[in-house]
């Protein structure tokens, strides 16, 4: 490793080696290599003169690149694609004639693009999958356990942590069902020539139509699809781009949200992270135990997300068959797209796995709002055993502004069921038993059964021997 250039962070810090060595020169140039290698097998079959020797001989240096010699090439010609064409002849010199046979470009990179996609697609959705099955092992662990709940960050009716918890595996499941989407329908390029016309294909085949069908599917079958796109111009449509990285934005999205939930959960000490024995929060306050994993998420989330508008921007601005503005732009924002994302998934579930509740805090954090959260079973109490219920509801009114003020202007604990056991109107009434928070949190335990049943033990099924991976470790 160079410490005189740039690294980037995302293979440098975040994410896997699986996913980092997909987007590697070596896996896409040898990918260039099975593509060539794919096309004179098909033209072959289907009667053009191609020896079986310049096939082997192909085959044999799939993967021996001289990269040195690409480049030097490169400065030359200025066209990356030719630059690996002539790379290619050197160490395959009977096969140099047939190679890139009928061919534009866009047949290696943009089937390559397509290979590396649905690789890279396979690759996240393990990890999707092994971080819904944490977030819900961790919903049934705290299915029943009753924290304040939160609309516009104010306290609101209880929930429980674990109900909690379902909404961040939910927004994931619906992102699994957007990506298996996108799996089962991405397709290959295939073989279409310059213009998509399939025009150079024809000339070779005599006119054949026949041949030149053959061809596209034969070669699309050879690469594992199918079938290829109906049609194309020069590229395939960059619609397809723009779908898979609104996916990776989806789960970015998620993992924004639940990041976020978690750091002001965090600050109020009653979920927190993982933290380790020797990991430092800060290097002045050393008593800090900030929420570092988290809001990475959401860092790397942010990213993620910025780069939906890069994908769409590209489709929208492709002229007729095809411009080039978009190659430069597609070389960055897809593979980083796919590898901060899978550093997403890689943090999301170490922290899902490792997270920490801490009850007593939840439920003093409970008792402070819960005599207000109260008052309405109170009123009802109070109505049965005989009371006015507008005499009471003014009642409960002054007591609960009184009891306000002392919390807010003097900082003292919330005393308003003392205030409601000294006013004789309410002498009837159990107020102590209302108190149970439980009373509060409404089906949240049974919904948290019901969503496990049914939405996340059939992935569990269908995904159960990706469930057993190990976890991948974070590098930083």
């Amino acid at each position: 490793m160079s410490h005189d250039v740039y690294d980037n962070p995302l293979i440098g810090r975040y994410a896997s080696t699986e996913m980092s060595q997909l987007w590697s020169p070596q896996t896409k140039f040898s990918t260039w290599r099975k593509l060539w290698v794919a096309l004179a097998e098909a033209e072959q079959e289907l009667g053009l003169e191609i020896s079986d020797a310049q096939i082997n001989e192909l085959r044999s240096k799939v993967d021996v690149i001289d990269f040195a010699a690409a480049a030097r090439y490169e400065k030359s010609l200025r066209h990356d694609v030719m630059a690996h064409v002539h790379a290619y002849g050197d160490v395959c010199p009977t096969a140099r004639p047939i190679i890139h046979l009928g061919a534009t470009s866009c047949y290696v990179t943009d089937n390559t693009d397509l290979l590396l996609m649905y690789q890279g697609l396979n690759l996240l959705l393990t990890k999707l999958v092994c971080v819904i099955d944490q977030l819900a092992t961790f919903a049934a662990q705290y299915r029943d356990l009753p924290c304040l709940g939160f609309t516009h960050l104010q306290p609101a009716q209880p929930v429980t942590v674990g109900k909690r918890a379902t909404l961040w595996c939910y927004d994931l499941v619906l992102d699994l069902l957007e990506l298996e989407q996108r799996l089962s329908s991405l397709r290959l390029r295939g073989v279409k020539g310059t213009t998509g016309t399939q025009a150079t294909f024809l000339a070779l085949f005599d006119g054949d139509y026949s041949k030149v069908q053959a061809l596209d599917k034969l070669v699309t079958r050879k690469l594992g699809f199918d079938q290829p796109y109906a049609v194309t111009g020069q590229t395939y449509s960059r619609k397809i781009d723009s779908q898979v990285i609104d996916v990776l934005s989806g789960l970015a999205q998620s993992a924004h949200k639940a990041g976020s939930d978690l750091r002001l959960l965090q600050s109020r000490k009653e979920v927190e992270e993982p933290y380790e024995v020797h990991q430092i929060g800060s290097s002045a306050m050393a008593y800090k135990r900030n929420p570092m994993r988290a809001e990475r998420m959401c860092g790397l989330a942010r990213f993620v997300m910025s780069l939906q508008s890069s994908a769409a921007n590209t489709m929208a601005t492709q002229w007729m068959e095809r411009t080039l503005d978009d190659s430069a732009n597609r070389r960055l924002t897809i593979p980083q797209a796919f590898l901060a994302t899978d550093a997403i998934l890689i943090l999301y579930r170490n922290v899902a796995s490792g997270l920490v509740v801490y009850p007593k805090v939840i439920a003093q954090h409970l008792e402070e709002e819960l005599p207000f959260m109260a008052t309405e079973e109170i009123l009802m109490a109070g109505v049965r055993s005989g009371g006015d219920r507008q005499d009471l509801h003014e009642r409960i009114r002054v007591h609960s502004q009184a009891a306000a003020r002392q919390v807010k202007e003097e900082g003292r604990a919330n005393d308003l069921i003392s205030r409601l056991k000294d006013d004789a109107a309410f002498a009837g009434i159990d107020l102590d038993g209302t108190l149970d928070a439980r009373r509060f949190t409404g089906c949240a335990p049974q919904q948290v059964d019901d969503f496990i049943a049914t939405e996340v033990d059939p992935i569990r099924d269908r995904y159960r021997d990706r469930l057993t991976r190990v976890a991948d470790e974070l590098n930083v």
